[in-house]
């Protein structure tokens, strides 16, 4: 997890899932590739195998040591919702959410049929709480407002759109059952352009609809030079962050994961042998005895809301 994230939009980033392959328009020129294709090769690097999707399990625990509340942007380097990354190990990153339940979590994909089908089926606890908060990527009409409808047909207690990059004007948008929207243009090496009006377009429905709308940049090769106001001001609202209050189940580096009984984690997103509703979870509990649990998002709940066993991957 970093520490504090360069997103204006988050405290910090976590990401127990590494690697993509693109889907649409809105990947032609994703940041998170052309960062990790720089360190293809480098021994020891946790980009040694590029962009190449793998799992890391060894990250899982990571917002179980955190001790004060962040805004957690989830897996900023990958999609958690690839077609290669197993329901059961979406299902533990779920349980992480639920139980590190200081947090506020902001999940984001562009793969959003499956976001509403496990959120519908195997997921649906993970829908409900306030600070688990569930989005989708638009970057345009024809790949973009599918997605939304999508977002709206899952159960979830908070919604949300990130339109980056904004590549066209998307008309009318049905904001219907959305918390948040974000709206960003392109940045980088062959940025390319977006148009005042398209933003002030969203920004205006997003006003009717009392929807809070935050604008991240205006992007192009030096997004430095362009900032990020709109009409003379910035725009930076948001829904409120759910952080409770709470002293975390472990002391910090008491929960470790142990990338074992995730086969070839690490290395690919095989191992669908765990994708199973209800396969068994091996976890440690505080005393650092061992024990299963059957729950559907591997979270073994006891009174007062804490988690009685650590993840530590799935049974052999």
């Amino acid at each position: 997890m970093a520490n504090h994230s360069k997103i204006e939009w988050t405290d910090a980033t976590w990401n127990p899932v590494r690697g993509c392959t693109k889907v649409s328009p809105g990947c032609a020129h994703c940041y998170a590739q052309t960062f990790a294709e720089r360190f293809r090769g480098v021994p020891g690097h946790p980009y040694e195998q590029g962009f190449d999707l793998r799992l890391v399990p060894e990250k899982l625990a990571e917002p179980l040591r955190w001790t004060r509340p962040r805004m957690v942007f989830v897996n900023s380097m990958s999609d958690l919702f690839h077609p290669d990354v197993p329901d059961a190990y979406i299902a533990a990153c779920a349980g992480v959410m639920e139980t590190a339940n200081w947090h506020t979590y902001q999940v984001l994909t562009k793969r959003s049929r499956r976001l509403r089908d496990l959120l519908c089926g195997r997921l649906r606890s993970a829908g409900e709480p306030p600070h688990v908060w569930w989005g989708v990527s638009v970057e345009n009409r024809r790949h973009g407002l599918p997605r939304i409808e999508h977002l709206r047909a899952a159960p979830a207690a908070v919604r949300f759109l990130s339109i980056e990059p904004l590549l066209e004007d998307l008309g009318r948008i049905n904001l219907k059952g959305i918390n948040w929207v974000i709206v960003g243009g392109e940045s980088g090496a062959g940025a390319r352009p977006m148009k005042r009006e398209w933003v002030a377009g969203i920004r205006d429905q997003c006003r009717g609809a009392r929807v809070p709308f935050f604008f991240k940049q205006w992007g192009g090769v030096r997004k430095c030079e362009t900032g990020r106001e709109l009409d003379g001001r910035t725009h930076d609202d948001m829904p409120a962050p759910v952080h409770r209050m709470v002293v975390p189940p472990a002391a910090p580096g008491a929960v470790s994961a142990d990338a074992r009984g995730w086969k070839a984690a690490g290395r690919t997103a095989q191992g669908r042998e765990a994708d199973s509703p209800g396969a068994p979870v091996r976890w440690r509990d505080r005393g650092g005895r061992m024990c299963d649990t059957r729950s559907p998002t591997g979270v073994d709940r006891v009174r007062g809301g804490g988690p009685s066993c650590m993840l530590i991957g799935p049974s052999p």
